[in-house]
């Protein structure tokens, strides 16, 4: 009788046992669920940094190379400002033949003396500041 007892008593614990490794199989498969959930928004989270890391980058070069761009506009206005200011000098002091001549070489195609060395101007020579600029920059 003691044997069917402890026999009796086995089979019980043995369910007790089978129950109890269900239910951890079951936590850790529900464990293993959520943690891999968890794991793909920790690697989501990381993509988004990454991201927004290289956007910040790429901002930041765009905005360094705006403000260059801006410097080379800048110096390249008031160059053309300064040209216009000598072409009108150039133009006033220029005598009527000059400008005749000149004006018929622009139609043709010409350069303007045929050779690499400007026009001597018939009038009075004036010499010009080549950094002058007494016009206004936009």
């Amino acid at each position: 009788m003691r044997e069917k007892g402890l026999s009796v008593a086995g089979a019980a614990a043995r369910g007790q046992d089978a129950r109890a490794l269900k239910l951890l199989f079951w936590e850790l498969e529900k464990h293993l669920k959520s943690s891999s959930g968890a794991s793909v928004v920790a690697i989501d989270n990381k993509i988004e940094q990454a991201m927004d890391l290289v956007k910040s980058h790429l901002m930041y070069a765009v905005r360094e190379e705006v403000e260059v761009l801006k410097e080379q506009i800048k110096e390249l206005m008031e160059r053309n400002n300064q040209l216009e200011q000598e072409n009108n000098l150039l133009k006033t002091l220029a005598s009527p033949e000059q400008m005749a001549q000149f004006q018929a070489q622009v139609q043709t195609g010409g350069s303007p003396t045929g050779a690499t060395q400007p026009p001597v101007p018939s009038g009075p020579t004036q010499v010009l500041p080549s950094t002058q600029n007494s016009g206004t920059s936009a």
